[in-house]
């Protein structure tokens, strides 16, 4: 898109040394217009207008004429990303958003009392922000932006450079991710790994774009672009268990692992709901009425009526008097893969996932790929299969698009494959 940007520099409004500010000229409309002062001034005889670049012959005293070049390009480009940031979004005319948000680069600081400069703090303001959303947002997503706050500061220290909100840009960015990709360290009983999956690093850049955003609003930090910072995501081949899987889990004698039992009913209790962790460990006797549960979702806040079937009542009602034992999604996960190699669903399973530009294999036994998260998915995939109509198991997943949900399950593929075979079957063979 040709903008009608330019920098000008004019003759007729000279400063008492002589200089003229260089300025950028913003064209809406022939009635709306904008300059823009970039700091920088010269003698207008060393301007090129037809170039709009600075003469080379440019004295000395002056400044430097490279670095002022590159100072305009950066200032111009600046306005060129507002405009266009503008135009997309409902920001009202680009002329009143730049004029109300385009200020030259300089250090982000408050005033004291005492009318000294403090630096504002990123992390500082993170946990403002985190407070803000405590009342609108679940503890799930309080995580989640935590959990970015937390990547940030091992940023700070891994690179020996604090981090500033003067510190967010393109460059930045590209480390950020690179760090997150292949240099943080997370701890996995006791086990240290290095590098986030994609999909992890993906949530990170959006909440940190989110809050970013946030602070732009409400005018503590200017305005500056963001279309750089990408939030990644992947498709992950997932595994999920087939009803007649988790019938083996349910029926699975545990009278020797006693300790096992509360993570396999609340487990079997997840694949019959479909509901995530933070809903289906957490059920109250209020939530039961008619022999259905109501349960308003932790992490959107809407509210899902599901039948309750004959085995979750079991669960629930005849076992647990409504009173599910409390545990913790990391011991869930970690247990439950423990249950369901006891009941013997250990065929081998690949999977692969990205890892900065590199395709990363992994083979393991099923057992080993079950998480809390598995209950979900499997419940979606085997309604799905049984021929539920997509709008009503989406009612209960959560799931705003019919393309978001066909990508979340993974068996439609085998589900096409069996019926190819079936007609394959039907021809001559050769």
């Amino acid at each position: 898109m040709s903008l009608p940007i330019k920098l000008i520099c004019s003759k007729s409004k000279l400063r008492r040394d002589g200089t003229s500010l260089i300025f950028i000229q913003y064209c809406h409309s022939s009635e709306k217009r904008t300059l823009l002062n970039t700091g920088i001034a010269i003698p207008p005889g060393y301007w090129s207008k037809k170039r709009g670049k600075i003469s080379r012959d440019l004295p000395s005293e002056f400044g430097d004429v490279e670095k002022m070049e590159v100072q305009l390009t950066n200032l111009l480009r600046k306005a060129e990303d507002m405009v266009n940031y503008a135009a997309k979004g409902k920001h009202g005319c680009p002329v009143d958003f730049l004029r109300a948000n385009f200020k030259l680069k300089e250090p982000c600081y408050l005033i004291t009392d005492n009318g000294a400069k403090k630096n504002i703090d990123v992390f500082d303001n993170i946990d403002q922000y985190i407070q803000s959303k405590q009342t609108s947002v679940k503890h799930c997503t309080i995580n989640v932006i935590s959990a970015m706050k937390k990547h940030l500061k091992s940023f700070e220290s891994f690179r020996n450079q604090p981090v500033t909100f003067d510190s967010f840009d393109a460059l930045f960015y590209e480390e950020f991710v690179r760090y997150l990709t292949y240099d943080i360290i997370q701890m996995r009983r006791r086990e240290e790994i290095r590098g986030l999956k994609m999909n992890t690093i993906g949530k990170t850049i959006k909440h940190l774009k989110s809050f970013l955003k946030d602070r732009m609003r409400k005018k503590i930090i200017p305005f500056f672009d963001m279309t750089s910072f990408k939030v990644m995501e992947e498709e992950v081949d997932a595994v999920y268990l087939s009803w007649n899987e988790i019938s083996l889990i349910y029926h699975l004698d545990l009278s020797e692992n006693p300790h096992l039992e509360k993570y396999r009913d609340i487990f079997v209790l997840g694949c019959l709901t479909g509901f995530r962790f933070s809903d289906y460990s957490d059920i109250k006797p209020d939530e039961i009425r008619d022999g259905m549960l109501y349960v308003t979702q932790n992490k959107t806040l809407t509210q899902v009526v599901v039948p309750l079937r004959p085995d979750s009542k079991r669960i629930l009602i005849d076992k647990y008097n409504m009173q599910m034992p409390q545990i913790s999604n990391p011991n869930l996960n970690f247990y439950i893969k423990e249950v369901v190699k006891m009941a013997g669903i250990d065929e081998q399973i690949k999977i692969t996932h990205k890892r900065g530009n590199k395709i990363i294999e992994e083979v393991r036994p099923k057992y080993a790929w079950i998480t809390s998260h598995t209950c979900r998915r499997s419940f979606c995939t085997n309604e799905f299969l049984e021929g539920t109509p997509i709008q009503l198991i989406m009612a209960i997943s959560g799931h705003k698009t019919e393309k978001a949900f066909r990508r979340y399950i993974k068996a439609e593929q085998v589900q096409k494959a069996y019926m190819i075979k079936k007609l394959w079957e039907k021809r001559p063979d050769l």
